[in-house]
């Protein structure tokens, strides 16, 4: 099992081709450096996939998914938002199956019936 204590969303989209060495090239220009037990997840610009790359504190993983059907819920062009932004563990959970993820605190409350 890999460790992965923080989630990072890295915002600008990039090219899926790329493989492990251009994912960590963009973590270290987007953030300064890539950290031990620390998950970057990027994202095509259609957001019909996504990688993950996680240093493990000894070298680097990278994993891919695709949604069968949609997209995934990324961050939109026109929001002013940072170059990368922490992902709690929920967030992450829905992230990664389609779901949307900034909504989770508002879904958690029936307030209408």
């Amino acid at each position: 099992m890999i460790r992965i204590d923080r989630v990072w969303l890295c915002a600008q989209p990039l090219d899926m081709r790329a493989g492990a060495e251009r994912l960590l090239a963009a973590v270290v220009s987007t953030l300064g450096a890539a950290h031990a037990h620390h998950g970057y997840l990027f994202v095509n610009s259609r957001a019909t996939r996504i990688k993950l790359i996680v240093h493990d504190g000894f070298g680097v993983w990278c994993a891919a998914r695709r949604l069968n059907a949609g997209r995934f819920v990324w961050l939109s062009a026109t929001e002013a938002v940072p170059p990368s932004l922490e992902l709690t563990r929920p967030q992450f959970d829905a992230l990664v199956v389609g779901l949307p993820w900034q909504r989770l605190p508002e879904m958690a409350v029936i307030t209408r019936m």
